[in-house]
């Protein structure tokens, strides 16, 4: 499993746990991380193989997820399970991700420097075989997926566009609704 889904060995031993059960539901994990400190959360992003998650998917796979965590119990202490959908300015953690969003701006870090910097941000370029591909200034690089310590998308108007539009096609918001929100983008591009 790549660690850009699970990076601590902790979040691998629970995403070995979840996996079968979200894919036996019909669903793909995104990310898992049990985050410490005053509260225990662990969060755990998943999606439809289309990209799409509903509230009352989350609540059904939090239910599902909450038994078999509880016969495994992998976590030491009290925590907080946390199921959501990846949001519009995801994690892009699977190869398949960079090319399903390709033509969307995004920031990208490295492990390692490469040609003296670890941040980069920029248009992806989809892959090519194990390699990344970010448009930035300089022009169109390639970056080897397992050189990455994070990557997400990065918020902007087109990417809001999109995933409405998209929402749209599928039957969740209808046209007046779409209308009303790309004027309020529209409004705010004018300020």
């Amino acid at each position: 499993m790549n660690d850009l889904i699970a990076k601590a060995a902790i979040d691998r031993r629970i995403a070995e746990i979840i996996t079968p059960v979200v894919e036996g539901m019909g669903f793909e994990v995104v990310r898992v991380r049990l985050m410490t400190g005053k509260e225990s959360i662990l969060q755990i992003m998943v999606q439809k193989p289309d990209g799409t998650m509903e509230v009352d998917d989350c609540g059904h796979v939090s239910t599902a997820l909450s038994a078999v965590l509880d016969v495994e119990d992998p976590i030491v202490d009290v925590y907080n399970l946390e199921v959501s959908s990846p949001g519009i300015d995801r994690p892009l953690t699977r190869l398949k991700d960079f090319d399903q969003w390709e033509g969307f701006e995004a920031k990208i870090e490295t492990d390692e420097l490469i040609d003296g910097r670890r941040r980069f941000k920029g248009a992806l370029a989809g892959t090519d075989g194990d390699e990344i591909l970010i448009t930035i200034p300089e022009g169109t690089i390639g970056l080897k997926f397992e050189w990455l310590s994070d990557a997400k998308l990065v918020l902007t108007d087109e990417l809001i566009r999109d995933v409405l539009r998209g929402r749209k096609d599928a039957g969740q918001i209808d046209e007046a609704q779409f209308d009303e929100i790309e004027t309020i983008i529209d409004g705010e591009e004018n300020t």
